[in-house]
């Protein structure tokens, strides 16, 4: 059996506090429905999906009233059933990184703070290329090319009807990242100062001379769905695996860094004269 997926573990999780909220033991659960005790206990510890018909009787049975909560939770429970175009590229991504790509399908904001490389959802496949082969290291061009036309494609998230509110905080040592080849990270610059229009793009710098912070523990991204916070995930990425963190207070922790990063940055006008200037610089 595969590891459950991040929706299907948040979904889990929320069912069984749910259930802790109403008062309620498995045994009870199985009194008044239809749901045996095995089947309870597996959608809560993620082991399998829950069907529409048992979700809605299980948040019936926790007097779930509210419209856009259930609407959420049955967007998560639509996890296993539903293609998205990554699943195309199933060969050359790994399952972390799919649940990556598919919340953000389905978020409504993420907050990024970045060390050392520009958020992916803002990068020119230029730079995007020069970055995955130096980490990849002696990954096939194949795999390379793949990687990068899935970058690419997770952009779109940006530009759909209703766009992801992105908020980034980039250190500026990634904004000096010697790239090899002077066009690459000019153009990858002069596109942030383009991103910078729209309304749903935020981004900060957090300059070399800051005082310590707590993202010196190094970069995450806070991922923010419409109907409750209590749903929002953390996605820590390491040189060979992604950690997702799900759990509320957790998530909370990362959030109170997030707003202390945004306080330490520079504010918008600053950020686009430090971009300009490290643009400029380039020969």
């Amino acid at each position: 059996m595969s590891d459950p997926t991040v929706r299907r573990r948040r979904l889990g999780a929320e069912l069984r506090r749910l259930r802790d909220v109403a008062g309620l033991k498995i045994d009870e659960v199985v009194e008044r429905t239809t749901l045996n005790a095995p089947k309870v206990s597996r959608i809560e510890t993620a082991r399998i999906g829950v069907k529409v018909a048992d979700l809605d009787t299980l948040l019936d049975l926790y007097a779930v009233d509210d419209a856009e909560k259930r609407d959420a939770l049955h967007r998560l429970a639509r996890d296993g059933r539903t293609r998205g175009w990554w699943q195309t590229y199933r060969d050359y991504i790994s399952p972390a990184y799919a649940d990556l790509i598919s919340l953000e399908a389905d978020a409504k904001s993420m907050r990024s703070y970045e060390t050392t490389l520009i958020p992916g959802l803002l990068q020119t496949a230029a730079y995007a290329r020069a970055t995955i082969d130096a980490i990849n290291m002696t990954t096939p061009r194949e795999r390379v090319n793949a990687l990068v036309e899935i970058r690419m494609a997770r952009q779109s998230v940006l530009s759909r009807p209703q766009p992801l509110e992105l908020w980034a905080i980039v250190h500026e040592a990634a904004l000096r990242l010697d790239v090899p080849g002077p066009h690459v990270m000019r153009d990858q610059l002069q596109r942030l100062l383009d991103l910078q229009d729209l309304p749903h793009v935020s981004i900060q710098a957090l300059p070399l001379d800051a005082a310590p912070h707590p993202g010196l523990s190094g970069a995450f991204a806070v991922i923010g769905f419409p109907e409750t916070a209590d749903l929002d995930v953390v996605h820590v990425e390491s040189l060979t695996s992604a950690l997702y963190v799900e759990d509320p207070a957790e998530v909370s922790i990362y959030g109170s860094a997030f707003e202390r990063l945004r306080a330490a940055a520079l504010p918008f006008d600053k950020t686009a004269d430090l971009i300009a200037q490290v643009k400029d610089s380039i020969t």
